[in-house]
């Protein structure tokens, strides 16, 4: 099978390299590499092709998905810090690069997987969150919410295109998702805590550190890509992907002490103080998995320690 991967030299995408080549597929990647990183596919050279190219190039992106079977949508700008610092591309590279993905998809007949993410749910107490709760958002002027929305109208379109033209695209969204080549650059909790617990450094906890996020290994991630390839009555569909196990930050960073055997102290920043103008955060955030794993049987196996 002909896979192309969009984002494929990212974090996740990079993990979705590695599972589709080691099945015997022919796996194309496009990635701009402004977060993801050559690095993260090294040991991939000569194995699968790379085109370095922005997602929003049309002529590119018709090119590639016409010779494909399979598309994975992984692309987009990501990162608490990316978003702030740089809204506006963000949003074009979001939205109007999902357009021209997903309209290739259609036009060329193929079946397709977006990623989306669980800021689609923004503010919302409704936890833990399944696929149909409702998103609360906050004020245009807070610009993390950015984010959420311009991927709120990316998987609209992907339903839009499934109901009127028969698109065969699937909607998966990601929670916290870690694991190796995850990098801390642009706000992901994990890599930067430990990054600072090995170097004996201050561990710095944003807020109260009381907020929680459930955590997922990335190559669970990808067996949940897989496992809704494998059936039919995933096409039209949106499903969370995340782990198990509610922690605080607070405890999350007590943990990585422990484990890395750290004499950094944990110190609490005001998010002022973390993050430029826009920024707000959320008490919880907890995923409601049954439904992937009611369609496929897909749920995570490892274990938060274990991915520490």
């Amino acid at each position: 099978m002909r896979v192309l991967i969009t984002g494929g030299a990212g974090f996740i995408g990079s993990h979705l390299c590695d599972a589709f080549v080691s099945k015997g597929n022919d796996v194309t990647i496009l990635d701009n590499l402004s977060t993801g990183s050559e690095s993260n596919i090294a040991h991939l050279k000569g194995i699968i092709k790379v085109n370095q190219g922005d997602i929003r190039n049309k002529d590119l992106v018709e090119k590639l998905i016409s010779g494909s079977d399979l598309v994975l949508h992984m692309a987009a700008a990501l990162g608490v810090n990316k978003i702030l610092n740089n809204p506006i591309d963000s949003i074009s590279t979001n939205f109007f690069g999902s357009e021209i993905v997903l309209n290739a998809a259609n036009k060329f007949d193929k079946r397709i997987v977006i990623a989306s993410t669980s800021e689609i749910y923004g503010k919302s107490k409704d936890q833990p969150i399944n696929e149909g709760s409702d998103r609360i958002i906050g004020t245009p002027q807070k610009l993390r919410w950015t984010y959420s929305d311009a991927k709120a109208l990316e998987e609209a379109m992907a339903h839009a295109l499934f109901l009127t033209q028969g698109l065969k695209v699937t909607t998966l969204r990601f929670f916290n998702t870690v694991g190796p080549r995850q990098t801390g650059k642009y706000g992901m909790v994990i890599p930067r805590l430990i990054g600072s617990a090995v170097r004996n450094e201050p561990l710095e906890v944003f807020g109260s550190g009381l907020q929680t996020r459930v955590f997922c290994h990335v190559l669970d991630a990808v067996q949940a890509v897989i496992s809704i390839l494998e059936v039919q009555n995933t096409i039209g569909e949106v499903f969370n992907v995340g782990g198990k196990g509610e922690i605080s930050i607070l405890d999350l960073a007590r943990l990585i002490k422990e484990i890395t055997y750290s004499k950094s102290s944990i110190v609490n920043i005001d998010y002022q103080n973390a993050y430029p103008a826009g920024y707000e955060d959320m008490m919880r955030r907890v995923p409601d998995i049954s439904k992937i794993k009611e369609f496929t049987g897909w749920e995570p196996k490892i274990l938060l320690k274990d991915s520490i």
